[in-house]
């Protein structure tokens, strides 16, 4: 007799078990930030993760109202008709990858070298600005800055003829009377322009010790002054600091930081903090034309990693509005600079009123330069008087 042979088991996939897929995807989401959490400790501990501790900020809190809506449709009701549309596979996506199908840049930045220096986001866009031509910082090359040679001057004359056409006129009425309220310092204050060095063609070795953008702090605070705005400008040399105390370029804003601290000790009257830079973009980024005259086009950046981030933007995109009105093409708009590739600070964090603008670029010359700090001055001047009539100043 044949044993009889075992029927195999059949199971049954019970539709009461769909329900434990919402539970398994929290459990996921729940170790997903946990990763997160440690990965974001002190980078000593060599468990940060620039990609795992971004990848949060990148997922619209929308998405969360529609996996709860999947349970409950009363959540849903809060969304709008794109929110209610999320892509779950383009959110899976961003969480997995930390790619952006909407944004290419989160992609190719991290497949092509250097591709994050143009990793940052414009708040407001200027005549012309788009992520192609942003402000970019370069860095000299460290021998060029331990051989300590700089390149012969040309066109001095140029310049000796502009310092005295810049004579400062009375000030006029409202005044800050003895107070100095603004303060004008530069972080790289050997960025120098290509015009001006004899036989210097590479942008990175645009730099001087005489001929640089301090230059423009004069043009400014004599602008300032006669709008009865009192102003001071810190000549210190930040690179020689620098070489005292056996830093590199790259310290360059830790250095200016002790500097403006130690003037914020000394005056308490000092309200806005401005650092001046020049750009590393050549000149069809840097130079517009305005009722026939040739200006260094300005952009204002803002570091998004302090905490008085949104008060500095502020003030950035009033001096772009009025710049807007005054001179339509001559401001490329503010920046947005945060993250692991860039300092994100900028010392702004020592004042809610504080910028640093970038002033042309290495092919700019010092008449457009002068034009471009000029307006500057005039756009501040109506944004600070209009600000203290509001205020009861």
């Amino acid at each position: 007799m044949k044993p009889l042979r075992k029927k195999p088991e059949v199971y049954i996939w019970n539709a009461n078990a769909l329900n434990i897929l919402p539970v398994l995807f929290i459990l996921f989401i729940l170790i997903f930030i946990s990763v997160i959490a440690i990965s974001s400790v002190k980078q000593e501990m060599n468990m940060s993760s620039t990609l795992l501790e971004k990848s949060p900020s990148e997922i619209d809190g929308s998405f969360f109202y529609s996996l709860l809506g999947a349970e409950n449709h009363h959540f849903l009701s809060v969304l709008s008709e794109e929110q209610k549309n999320t892509s779950f596979s383009q959110v899976f996506i961003k969480l997995a990858t930390n790619i952006n199908l909407d944004d290419p840049r989160s992609l190719l930045g991290r497949e092509l070298p250097a591709f994050s220096l143009y990793d940052s986001e414009i708040l407001v866009a200027g005549d012309g600005t788009n992520y192609t031509n942003l402000p970019l910082e370069s860095a000299p090359p460290q021998p060029f800055i331990e051989a300590g040679k700089e390149a012969a001057l040309q066109r001095t004359d140029e310049i000796k003829r502009l310092e005295e056409q810049e004579k400062q006129k009375p000030a006029a009425a409202p005044t800050t009377g003895d107070k100095k309220i603004v303060y004008l310092y530069f972080s790289h204050n050997r960025e120098s322009f290509l015009p001006y060095l004899k036989g210097v063609t590479d942008p990175n070795l645009a730099q001087h010790s005489k001929i640089n953008i301090t230059k423009l702090g004069d043009v400014i605070k004599e602008e300032l002054e006669m709008k009865g705005i009192g102003t001071t400008v810190e000549k210190q040399d930040i690179q020689k600091l620098l070489d005292k105390k056996g830093w590199t370029y790259t310290q360059s804003y830790q250095g200016s930081r002790e500097v403006v601290t130690a003037a914020m000790t000394d005056n308490k009257d000092l309200s806005y903090l401005i650092d001046v830079h020049r750009d590393s973009q050549r000149r069809k980024n840097t130079t517009t034309t305005i009722d026939g005259k040739d200006y260094a086009k300005i952009a204002f950046v803002i570091g998004g990693n302090n905490n008085n981030f949104e008060k500095n933007q502020q003030l950035a995109e009033e001096l772009h509005s009025i710049l807007k009105k005054k001179y339509k093409s001559l401001s490329r708009g503010v920046i947005l600079k945060k993250g692991a590739y860039t300092n994100g600070k900028f010392n702004q964090d020592l004042s809610e009123n504080s910028m640093l603008v970038e002033i042309g670029g290495v092919d700019n010359t010092f008449e457009e330069l002068n034009r471009t700090s000029k307006a500057l001055a005039d756009a501040f001047g109506e944004y600070y008087w209009k600000a203290e009539s509001v205020n009861g100043g």
